[in-house]
């Protein structure tokens, strides 16, 4: 078996996967942001950043919100770096890879705003969830039946 990988697909994937990268790494700058504003931290030294009424806090509703976000990026994210790098191998064509990287990417993004930003009444979270989920699942699917004749 050879492996034919389309080299305009591997930029699309370059691009996009990129973005998805900075994304995840604003979500510790968001988790930064909101610990400032709120003046609540998770560990006794990083209290003496803030303000004197800065304090060690767990449980901050807002603070979990956008860690929570950022764990779901982490679980989501991860797997699709390495579906994805498996399922370019399979030779998909050019507008299948496109759209459904940047449909991943973009969800992902819709997600954050909804979960963490701003948050959204469901089911703008679920949907946004449901279909990069889908997205992977598709993916991991085809790479398997691609692999397995």
């Amino acid at each position: 078996m050879s492996l034919n990988v389309n080299p305009e697909i591997v930029s699309i994937f370059s691009l996009w996967g990129g973005v998805l990268a900075l994304k995840i790494l604003a979500m510790s700058l968001l988790t930064a942001r909101q610990r400032f504003r709120k003046q609540v931290f998770a560990n006794p030294e990083d209290t003496s950043l803030a303000s004197k009424k800065s304090k060690v806090v767990f449980d901050d509703p807002d603070v979990e919100r956008v860690r929570r976000a950022h764990l779901n990026d982490l679980e989501n994210v991860v797997p699709w770096f390495i579906v994805t790098s498996l399922w370019i191998g399979t030779d998909p064509s050019t507008w299948l890879a496109s759209l459904l990287i940047r449909t991943f990417v973009i969800t992902r993004i819709i997600h954050t705003i909804v979960y963490a930003i701003v948050p959204f009444p469901q089911p703008a979270r679920g949907l946004s969830f449901g279909v990069g989920f889908l997205t992977t699942g598709y993916m991991a699917v085809s790479t398997i039946l691609h692999y397995s004749s």
